[in-house]
């Protein structure tokens, strides 16, 4: 059953719910991590919190109707509609990348609070990401980034310790992703090989601001191979780790970057594959800091996540983090203990927290829009083999 949920005018924003009332959440995208998050919600639900699933979307209709089923709720193959659905309090966006800003604005436009996958968008889309910040800053919405890796609370200690100065002022700093094997991309599975667009299937609207091209059944269920719809690992797995990172260093102000430079390839995984499998990306920002971005898929031996202060190093190891001074430098070495770990179910619990308290989330749109401006900048500077810049004053993006 879906059911109404009580809601509050708040002028130029969206309605509020109240403490102890019931909030509705609709998700658009049911593929595979779209349930999971579904999931997420009813394992809450089932644990106490006062929400449920009451409406679905899908432009896939055997999707649908399975998502439906699950969580009893009602499917729309229209996002548009399912925004303007009045049981509806909060969206879930699980849709692939060229969707989430379109989502997003629907959402946001229809009074609604959002929880949207990363990327924020396509990169692309740089001006609908700056147009999307605008509609969410102008309407007050709680709108949480799906970087949940930002639930734990390591990154928000380490804010606050750089913030107080423990490293001195931070320098350089370095972070990763690394696996191996592309079955996040080739190994999305084909519900239907023999899948056609119409009725059950809206390819226009899977395409949206994309290159018009005719069906494929690949790009439709493996959209992640291609640079239409995707962008390896900067913008699929960086989100996850550059995130944190920025979190972190905004305790010394660290906003938008000044350069971007970024070289990569299709160094093992070649074939149907357009996107790369490497990718290597140095971020200079104007505090007089340089972030490395290193990864591959080709390779699964990481790399340590720290950052390198004028008096110590800071880094995030097993229980917590290690401030390690510098040689020469007359400090103790300090451990300071999480205080709460990280997951999925804690970065959606947060979320509707502040959908009831109307605080800023873990992952909020401003600290998205700083993160994704620099990994934009980045495929930029890869795809054009240039350097990109950032002016703040225009939030414009060149290449040189």
């Amino acid at each position: 059953m879906w059911r109404k949920s009580k809601t509050y005018s708040l002028a130029g924003g969206p309605g509020i719910v109240g403490a102890n009332e019931r909030i509705g959440i609709g998700l658009i995208g049911c593929g595979g991590r779209g349930t999971h998050l579904a999931r997420v919600v009813t394992e809450l639900r089932d644990r106490g919190e006062k929400v449920d699933v009451v409406a679905v979307c899908d432009i896939y209709r055997p999707r649908l109707e399975r998502a439906a089923k699950a969580f009893n709720a009602k499917p729309y193959m229209d996002a548009k509609e399912l925004v303007n659905d009045k049981n509806v309090d909060a969206v879930i966006v699980a849709t692939p990348d060229r969707l989430h800003v379109f989502n997003s604005l629907d959402a946001v436009r229809a009074g609604k609070d959002v929880y949207c996958e990363k990327p924020l968008t396509h990169w692309q889309q740089f001006d609908l990401l700056k147009e999307l910040v605008r509609e969410v800053r102008a309407r007050r919405c709680v709108f949480q980034v799906g970087t949940q890796w930002l639930s734990d609370s390591v990154w928000h200690q380490a804010c606050e310790l750089i913030r107080q100065g423990a490293i001195g002022k931070p320098v350089h700093a370095q972070t990763g992703y690394f696996r191996q094997g592309d079955w996040g991309e080739r190994g999305m599975p084909i519900d239907d090989p023999n899948a056609k667009p119409g009725p059950d299937l809206l390819w226009d609207a899977f395409l949206a601001d994309a290159p018009k091209r005719p069906f494929d059944v690949s790009r439709f269920f493996r959209w992640r191979m291609y640079m239409d719809y995707a962008g390896g690992p900067c913008t699929d797995l960086y989100p996850h780790c550059l995130t944190p990172l920025l979190k972190a260093l905004s305790g010394a102000g660290v906003t938008f970057p000044k350069t971007v430079v970024a070289i990569g390839g299709k160094y093992r995984y070649d074939g149907e594959r357009e996107v790369p499998d490497t990718f290597d990306l140095l971020i200079q920002y104007p505090e007089g800091l340089t972030v490395a971005v290193l990864g591959t898929i080709a390779n699964e031996w990481g790399l340590p996540t720290l950052i390198r202060g004028y008096d110590a190093t800071m880094l995030f190891e097993g229980p917590g983090i290690v401030i390690q001074p510098q040689r020469g430098v007359k400090r103790e070495r300090v451990e300071v203990k999480r205080e709460r770990a990280g997951s999925d179910h804690e970065h959606m619990r947060n979320f509707f927290e502040c959908v009831r308290t109307r605080q800023k989330p873990y992952s909020d749109i401003e600290l998205g829009y700083y993160v994704q401006t620099a990994l934009i900048m980045g495929m930029l500077s890869y795809l054009h083999g240039k350097v990109a810049t950032f002016d703040p004053e225009t939030e414009t993006i060149k290449l040189v």
